[in-house]
């Protein structure tokens, strides 16, 4: 690591399923400078969410030219970078050209679903392997219909110039001049196919699947030499490769044990530390957030339980689409005074997740609504599945005595005092919502003790909701009564 002064930089990459963001920030955990380059996503067939990857490149690019020009001379104090990007998507390119040669697969596809049906009965073997269970979100259903479906897949796999993997690979390769094929520990996690233990590719979950191990790329930790950036005229090391929703919890330091942490973005992602120990529980995730080099000592693991909500700011996405002419994600907060009692929501976009796990159910509202009802519906629908997340969680951890929320959701006074309000727990939203960015700076300047917020957030104390809890209550009848059909 290189030596710190009161001048010192650090370039952290957020990789999002909208944008490109480079931001840095100095030691003290302030922002100097940010940057973004929107990124397109494409829907060609049900069940199909796509990136383009050269987009996707250029995107990042655009975005760090664009802060390294706003900084000036102060660009010459970055020490280092580190890249956060969206947990799930794989991609597949040439080892030897970098070529892409299928497209950025969204950790929101389902396209295999079908296939992956058939592995069934190995769920709790799957689960005890990667703390994942089997689902298509995850890339190793992803990677294997590459490998059936694209011709220029299978012929570079036959001529042995095939790599494929984490999109975080394929990034770290394009930014970096020595071309390395690695894969972090938390990216690689979200494929299926590494184990938690060995911390590597599992070779009987490849054998299951039947997916190639040369291929693959090699995993080291997250904290690693993944390469050299040049950028305007500087040579700058890209030493931490992690993903958005592990990055996010670091934004405000080290984790809480006593907290509960929620960012929302595209998805909603409840997690709770349970430090080097990996816990196990029967309907939610046992993740990886962070490892670092074994040549330290210490603990090198750090576990989350982890609920996840696949149709967070999508499904609202999903809503907007079927009204185009109203916007609602900036009507929305008018519209929760406005509506009473808003329908309920079975909320299942891009599949339904933790802790109930059914990627075919389908989304419904309980009754017609209009546009207004039903973006509050879909906004309690996200609170009611955190809610049954945090029950699970709670089975198997002890409670927490408060939420911490981030992401772009946050920005919902409303949401976040329903969530207080049934959890009834406070709920802490700090100023700065935009967390994965931050995470990232603090991980790249070795989780300094002093990394505080520059201006205190906005506490919500949880109050009575009798009615929230009564639509609640219902919810879950429904939802029950849904999944057994």
């Amino acid at each position: 690591m290189n030596f710190i002064t009161p001048d010192t930089l650090y370039l952290c990459v957020d990789q999002g399923g909208h944008a490109s963001r480079a931001i840095v920030f100095n030691h003290e955990g302030e922002m100097v400078s940010s940057a973004y380059c929107d990124v397109s996503t494409h829907h060609p067939a049900e069940y199909f969410v796509e990136h383009n990857p050269d987009e996707v490149i250029a995107s990042i690019k655009n975005s760090i030219e664009q802060v390294l020009e706003k900084l000036g001379d102060k660009k010459n104090h970055i020490v280092t970078a580190g890249l956060a990007t969206q947990r799930s998507n794989i991609v597949c390119w040439n080892k030897k050209t970098g070529e892409a040669l299928s497209p950025i697969i969204s950790w929101q596809d389902r396209r295999n679903h079908k296939w992956l049906e058939q592995f069934e009965d190995k769920n709790e073997y799957i689960h005890k392997r990667t703390g994942l269970f089997l689902s298509p979100h995850y890339g190793a259903s992803k990677l294997r219909w590459c490998l059936d479906n694209i011709p220029e897949v299978q012929a570079a796999l036959e001529n042995n110039t095939l790599a494929f993997g984490p999109m975080s690979s394929f990034i770290s390769y394009h930014l970096t001049k020595e071309k390395f094929l690695l894969a972090d520990p938390v990216n690689a996690s979200r494929t299926q196919l590494w184990n938690l233990k060995t911390h590597s590719w599992d070779n009987e979950l490849l054998e299951l699947f039947n997916i190639p191990l040369d291929a693959l790329p090699f995993c080291v930790p997250s904290i690693h030499v993944y390469g050299t950036m040049e950028l305007a005229e500087l040579n700058i090391p890209l030493r931490l490769v992690t993903g958005d929703q592990s990055a996010a919890m670091y934004a405000y330091g080290q984790l809480q044990p006593d907290t509960a942490y929620i960012n929302t973005g595209t998805g909603a992602f409840l997690s709770r530390s349970s430090g080097p120990l990996a816990l196990y529980s029967r309907r939610l995730l046992t993740s990886l957030i962070f490892r670092d080099s074994e040549l330290k000592g210490g603990s090198q693991n750090h576990f989350v339980l982890e609920g996840t909500v696949n149709g967070a700011g999508s499904a609202l996405e999903w809503l907007n689409n079927q009204y185009p002419d109203t916007n609602l994600f900036k009507q929305l907060p008018g519209w929760f005074d406005e509506v009473e009692t808003p329908p309920l929501f079975l909320n299942a976009v891009s599949g339904l997740a933790a802790p109930f796990w059914l990627p075919g159910f389908e989304s419904k509202f309980d009754r017609d609504a209009n546009v207004k009802e039903k973006s509050v519906a879909i906004i309690e629908s996200i609170i009611f599945l955190l809610r049954t997340c945090l029950d699970e969680m709670c089975k198997l951890h002890s409670p927490p005595e408060q939420i911490q929320v981030t992401g772009g959701l946050a920005s919902y006074d409303e949401l976040n005092q329903r969530l207080a309000d049934i959890s009834g727990l406070p709920v802490y939203r700090p100023t700065e919502c935009e967390a994965t960015a931050r995470g990232t700076a603090y991980l790249l300047a070795d989780h300094p003790a002093h990394w505080p917020e520059q201006d205190a957030g906005t506490w919500f104390e949880p109050v009575d909701n009798s009615e929230l809890q009564n639509r609640y209550d219902i919810w879950m009848t429904l939802m029950t009564e849904e999944m057994r059909r």
